[in-house]
């Protein structure tokens, strides 16, 4: 009678309808028993362990298997089965789901602190997204599984969050990103913590496949150095008209905060200067433009020479030509009689007179 009330399993798989179940245990009864040559059916991105007498024993991947003496090896030692054993088993088979999981939320509960060479100690939060999956799925059942019913991302969610916010506020200690760069540097920040957190995973059996750092929250004053240094860059890097643009803003903040008479007074006076600020930056970006786009002029020879080789006119006091480079002859004429003198002459061959 009591292999009547015996339950032959003749085939084991797991349709998987859910989003988040990492390991399911196929359920069976006291009553239930595995028929030798029962068909296990392995979908794609899962792997099945068949766990007897407490201890892992068979694995096996995607595909069908047919579970005999032949392909159990572990179990077939353990339980000193001889060749061609042929009784139904009992044993339980897990399924792990080695598929990623990805959109998986980390966040720092409290502010983190690290050294800058601008502000000194900074204290800066985090958010971000990770996804993961089982690598190694004998592992990660010895080491966090165990032998429960079910399990799913929800019971890791604290565990692996804890990693990964240790693991980013020793990688932003390490990468002595300077505060105001960080913005800029979310990509770079989050492969450090990747690869500073990987072989964490791996200890598990778990592949950390991709970490993303989606905001750092930095102090409200480093927050302003920001925007003040975006405003700068506006600007071109101009430094003047970045202060005259604070002074603007400051008196139009003062001009905001009436009191009474005086604080339409103000208003007025904080209108007009910024009125004049404006006007100033104006007037300093139309003169730097008129330098650079104005040619500058050569100054011409009051007596009207050119150069004897090109006919460019010659500056006065010259010795070359500024545009061939041809010496300047310059004529010479005797005092006395006005005759044209050679330029090495010393006395006037016309009239003898001493140069």
């Amino acid at each position: 009678m009591g292999f009547l009330r015996r339950q032959l399993l003749k085939i084991i798989q797991w349709e998987d309808s859910s989003t988040d179940t990492i390991v399911y245990r196929y359920p069976m009864t006291d009553r239930d028993e595995i028929m030798n040559g029962c068909q296990l059916i392995v979908r794609p991105s899962q792997t099945a362990i068949l766990v007897s007498s407490g201890q892992i024993c068979d694995v096996y991947g995607e595909g069908e298997h047919k579970l005999t003496t032949n392909n159990m090896p572990i179990i077939t030692k353990l339980a000193s089965w001889k060749y061609g054993f042929d009784s139904p088993f009992k044993a339980e088979v897990y399924f792990v789901n080695t598929k990623q999981f990805i959109n998986q939320k980390w966040g720092t509960a409290t502010k983190v602190s690290l050294r800058d060479n601008d502000f000194g100690i900074v204290r800066v939060g985090a958010r971000g997204v990770y996804s993961y999956k089982v690598k190694d799925a004998p592992l990660f059942m010895r080491e966090i599984f165990g032998t429960n019913r079910d399990y799913s991302t929800s019971s890791l969610t604290e565990y692996f969050k804890s990693i990964v916010v240790s693991g980013f506020s020793d990688a932003i200690g390490e990468a002595k990103i300077p505060v105001l760069d960080i913005p800029a540097k979310y990509r770079e920040l989050s492969e450090i913590v990747k690869d500073s957190l990987k072989d964490e995973f791996i200890k598990i059996g778990i592949e950390l496949v991709n970490i993303v750092v989606e905001n750092v929250s930095l102090p409200e004053e480093v927050e302003k150095a920001i925007d003040q240094r975006s405003s700068l860059g506006a600007l071109g890097g101009k430094m003047n008209e970045f202060t005259q643009y604070q002074t603007a803003q400051a008196i139009r903040d003062a001009a905001n905060n009436p009191n009474g008479g005086a604080g339409m007074a103000g208003m007025g006076v904080g209108f007009g200067a910024g009125m004049a600020m404006g006007n100033a930056m104006m007037n300093s970006m139309n003169q730097q433009q008129n330098q650079t786009s104005q040619p500058q002029q050569q100054p011409m020879s009051s007596s009207g020479a050119v150069c004897t080789n090109c006919q460019h006119p010659l500056v006065l006091g010259a010795k070359f030509c500024s545009n061939c480079g041809t010496p300047v002859q310059t004529k010479k004429f005797c005092p006395n009689c006005g005759n044209q003198l050679d330029g090495s002459a010393k006395f006037c061959p016309n009239c003898g007179k001493a140069l």
